[in-house]
């Protein structure tokens, strides 16, 4: 005979149950994608986020897979000496 060893009650499921929140903003998804994949340090964090809130998503991405491309060690760095440089070429 087989033992059922699953929750008892319908209480026990939803208590249980995890929850994950969407982000509430599109930039913060392209942000958590960023770090993802680029590996971006706990440190440097926030500066992601800042970025994707400020320039436009089409910068950023096009940044990002700039990175992908070009960059084979410390991907997190080159992504934002490819931001830093796409800022000063656009304020000129």
């Amino acid at each position: 005979m087989k033992q059922n060893t699953g929750p008892k009650e319908i209480r026990e499921l939803l208590k249980n149950r995890q929850i994950i929140k969407p982000p509430a903003y599109e930039w913060q998804d392209l942000a958590l994608r960023i770090i993802k994949e680029l590996g971006i340090p706990r440190y440097k964090k926030s500066a992601v986020f800042k970025i994707c809130k400020e320039l436009p998503k089409s910068v950023v991405e096009r940044a990002m897979n700039e990175t992908k491309e070009l960059a084979q060690r410390e991907r997190w760095k080159y992504f934002f000496k490819v931001i830093d440089n796409k800022n000063k070429l656009d304020k000129k």
